[in-house]
């Protein structure tokens, strides 16, 4: 299967390094099935569980999933709770063959902001992980990209009142090295699921260059057929970072 999947979507371009993915749909996967929407997250649990095997797999260097928002406390109380206890039950369940198959667990976001059994269950699978070479499985976790934005903006701006950087030398570089993501490459990718046409505060700074794809499938199921036709699109595409294309030139 894995040689099948490999020579499909093989194109003289390669690869994207960084795939970033939106889930989204879980509630309304629920919904469809008549079923509570914590259903749809148990599912979409699972999905990421396929998903997260085949990008590494394929050889995908970072796979970077959008788990839980800084908007989401928003949410009714008991799907908050609920949401807070998947890290540990995926991880609780998935870790052994996440590290046997040589991934590193990593997360971006406010973790100080999770109940202390989410951090206990995220750090572990970190520490757990953390001599791995193959994929990188990137959670956002109370994560927001205006608010990483704005810390790096303070911290910068701290530096400048202290008189180690002036304003003149701030350069994207900089910006970048005071990220979540420092030592995360951009993505190449960004997926969004179920429909919607939009980044709902997701690696704002990061995704500047990234080839955008959108599909009305639910993220429950979401597959991995699909994720390899649009990988495929992404080999055809020409990605011109703001120049010409070869057609213009």
């Amino acid at each position: 299967m894995f040689r099948r999947k490999k020579q499909e979507i093989k194109t003289e371009k390669g690869l994207p390094e960084h795939i970033a993915i939106i889930m989204d749909g879980n509630g309304r996967y629920a919904k469809r099935k008549n079923k509570p929407r914590v259903s749809g997250h148990y599912e979409g649990m699972q999905n990421v569980k396929r998903i997260t095997r085949h990008a590494s797999d394929l050889g995908i260097k970072y796979l970077t999933l959008y788990a839980f928002s800084t908007e989401n406390w928003s949410r009714p109380i008991s799907e908050v709770n609920y949401l807070m206890k998947l890290p540990g039950d995926f991880l609780g369940t998935f870790l052994p063959e996440l590290d046997e198959k040589n991934v590193r667990v990593t997360t971006i976001g406010r973790l100080e902001s999770l109940p202390e059994h989410t951090q206990r269950a995220v750090q572990h699978a970190v520490e757990k992980t953390r001599g791995n070479t193959g994929l990188n499985l990137v959670f956002a976790l109370n994560y927001g990209g205006r608010d990483e934005l704005l810390e790096a903006f303070k911290c910068i701006g701290a530096k400048i009142e202290k008189g180690d950087v002036s304003p003149q030398d701030i350069t994207a570089e900089m910006v970048d090295d005071h990220l979540m993501t420092t030592d995360i490459p951009d993505p190449e990718m960004l997926i969004r699921t179920s429909g919607e046409y939009r980044l709902s505060n997701f690696l704002l700074w990061q995704s500047s260059y990234s080839e955008l794809f959108f599909t009305e499938t639910l993220w429950p199921e979401y597959s991995v057929d699909e994720l390899d036709q649009m990988i495929s699109q992404y080999c055809r595409r020409e990605r011109r970072f703001g120049g010409l294309g070869q057609e213009e030139e």
